[in-house]
């Protein structure tokens, strides 16, 4: 079946932009006048009178920054409103560039770009919108020119693994996955080798440490959020919007140009290219221990180099994590261990410290208690251990007696309950999926 032309996907989005409701009581008059405006905005790309679309671009690019400048600021209700527009607005500007007679192929890339942007800021909200942001994607890749595929396989390094002085215990390890948590593993971790060895992603047709795959599911033209920097609490780390060509190519070992770590963390990727969602099984156990207020999991991916660090944080949910490409190593140890502060945890204290790490998955609720520790649990050196022991005395006298520590080789599965700190260290080029539940 033909897929739809981009004058049927204009008719759907005036559609769909008439449907969106103007009478949010927490939006001002001069909001709503924005979306009026808006919706003029579409009637006039629709009827097709501006004899420059260029004019037109310029304008609908007015209505994306004022929704991505309103989206953080706004209650939650205003916020829906403003990541609606801001969807919307990315779909009619990546629709009047396509909508040329000619339509060149970094134009092309240029509408693909656009879209990406609504998927990765303001998750393509509002009804039918990430359905139609796949097609008009698809559309435009038609009209970009194939290029050699990347040929490497991420394959698992050979170099021993040396474990961190922060732990003393192992985590316990199960025969085969359970169809619920076990009532003895509720409130403690456990890992299951080999438990996601049958996904798809494992097997050579649909292997996610081919990056030629990887590049093939995407298509040309798409963007993805990447970290830039070894760790989150670094005062140079920061985060851009790359290429997923360019970033797939920066994950080549053999490439000695990279200059800097790049890491694509905590990304709803499977949703971006949902073709990788048929690599994947979500695990019996967590469909049956989702609580009431989710009706399914949150499913993250983690791509990056060898040597990338997650800090030790804590987040509000169970997490299911699949190590799919590489090995990876995990520190966790027990919410209790931090009764004292021994995590040392950043945010308001005595020494004025205040939180002003990057943490992805910081707690929203309440900025100021930080979920992220000060402590370093991966030294690398004997002297950065001894410097280690003199700045957090209080972590080295209570917690590694509690903490435990497992590397996850391709096709393990981990399980660690909420409030757990947990830090991680790849140590070869690492896929791996999370699942919050």
């Amino acid at each position: 079946m033909a897929g739809k032309s981009i004058k049927t996907h204009i008719e759907d989005l005036k559609r769909l932009v008439e449907q969106q409701d103007l009478g949010v009581e927490a939006l001002a008059e001069g909001d709503r006048k924005t979306g009026r405006d808006f919706r003029s905005a579409v009637h006039q790309l629709r009827d097709n009178d501006d004899s420059n679309p260029a004019d037109l671009a310029v304008r609908i690019d007015q209505f994306i920054n004022v929704a991505y400048e309103r989206m953080p600021s706004s209650e939650r209700s205003a916020s829906f409103y403003w990541r609606s527009l801001h969807t919307d607005a990315c779909i009619a500007k990546a629709l009047v560039c396509a909508s040329t007679p000619e339509l060149h192929e970094d134009v092309a890339r240029e509408c693909i770009s656009t879209l990406d942007h609504a998927i990765i800021i303001s998750g393509a909200t509002g009804e039918d919108r990430m359905d139609m942001i796949q097609e008009i994607i698809r559309l435009l890749q038609a009209r970009i020119p194939c290029r050699p595929p990347l040929n490497h396989i991420l394959a698992p390094g050979q170099e021993a693994v040396h474990l961190p002085p922060t732990f003393r215990g192992n985590v316990c390890s199960i025969a085969s996955l359970p169809f619920s948590v076990p009532e003895n593993c509720v409130q403690t971790p456990f890992v299951v080798r080999k438990g996601a060895a049958d996904w798809r992603a494992m097997q050579e047709a649909h292997q996610w440490a081919s990056l030629a795959y990887l590049n093939a599911v995407a298509g040309p033209g798409r963007i993805v959020p990447v970290e830039v920097g070894d760790d989150y609490r670094s005062d140079n780390w920061t985060q851009k919007l790359l290429s997923w060509d360019e970033f797939l190519s920066s994950l080549d070992p053999e490439d000695h140009h990279r200059h800097h770590t790049l890491y694509l963390a905590q990304h709803n990727l499977l949703t971006q290219f949902p073709k990788l969602w048929d690599d994947i099984g979500v695990p019996d156990f967590v469909w049956t221990s989702l609580p009431p207020s989710m009706v399914e999991p949150i499913i993250n991916a983690w791509l990056g180099p060898k040597g990338t660090i997650s800090p030790a944080h804590t987040d509000p949910f169970s997490n299911c994590y699949v190590q799919v490409v590489g090995r990876k190593t995990v520190w966790l140890a027990p919410p209790d261990c931090d009764v004292a502060k021994s995590m040392y945890p950043y945010g308001p204290s005595s020494t004025g410290i205040v939180d002003k790490t990057h943490n992805p998955a910081a707690n929203a609720a309440d900025p100021l208690m930080s979920n992220t520790s000060r402590v370093d649990v991966f030294p690398a050196t004997s002297q950065a251990i001894e410097a280690s022991q003199k700045e957090f005395p209080r972590f080295w006298d209570a917690v590694p007696g509690k903490a435990l520590c497992v590397t996850l080789n391709p096709g393990d599965l981990l399980f660690f309950p909420p409030k757990w700190w947990h830090a991680m260290r790849s140590e070869d080029v690492s896929f791996s999926v999370s699942m919050w539940f």
